[in-house]
């Protein structure tokens, strides 16, 4: 199937989203076997069935402009465009903060590349941060097998400085530094509200 933007270009899964050619469901990352957004998935049911916190992945919507129907019973698209452009991943509502946030991967073990990331998806996060929202990325470095959360605006600060001829990664090392940490607990692969309390007390 292929998925276009408004603009009617084809969608390219970002390198650290693409899944091998003959993958199964589940990509094996590590002994738990689930993508970061599974593994967030699971965070979230959690969190709202303890009463913790509300938040939900987005909804992408897209717009189908072509489907065959080689059954009766079943149809298969064909040709789908991206109605708008995606924002973030996940939003919600945690003690009366709205939490607004992207989830990415890299393979890579020394950097994130800041191309992970579009303009209109900073741009997003920047209003957000404007209202008094909280606003993040979470990183996964697959290899190393850690996940961090990295506050909005560290990565508006790299992302700003790519444009004056600034590096188009952000280190490990500065994440690692600047991030927080977020270590896998029972029933929570990614327990990010506590590096949220964190933030909160910043």
């Amino acid at each position: 199937m292929t998925i276009r933007y408004p603009n009617g270009n084809a969608y390219q899964a970002p390198v650290s989203a693409t899944r091998p050619k003959f993958a199964s469901h589940y990509t094996n990352y590590g002994k738990r076997g689930m993508t970061l957004e599974e593994e967030l998935n699971q965070s979230n049911t959690y969190y709202q069935t303890h009463g913790l916190a509300v938040v939900h992945k987005k909804p992408t919507p897209i717009r189908i402009v072509k489907v065959d129907y080689p059954k009766r019973s079943a149809a298969v698209i064909k040709e789908a465009y991206f109605s708008t452009a995606s924002t973030t991943d996940y939003n919600g509502v945690y003690q009366g903060h709205y939490l607004d946030f992207d989830a990415k991967e890299t393979k890579n073990k020394g950097s994130f590349p800041l191309k992970n990331f579009h303009q209109h998806q900073i741009d997003h996060m920047r209003a957000c941060t404007a209202q008094g929202g909280i606003c993040f990325a979470i990183i996964k470095f697959v290899s190393r097998q850690e996940t961090y959360l990295y506050p909005a605006e560290d990565l508006f600060h790299f992302w700003d400085d790519q444009a004056n001829g600034g590096r188009k990664s952000i280190p490990y090392t500065e994440i690692a530094a600047s991030g927080i940490k977020l270590t896998a607990q029972l029933q929570l692969p990614v327990p990010y509200l506590n590096a949220v309390d964190q933030l909160l007390k910043r």
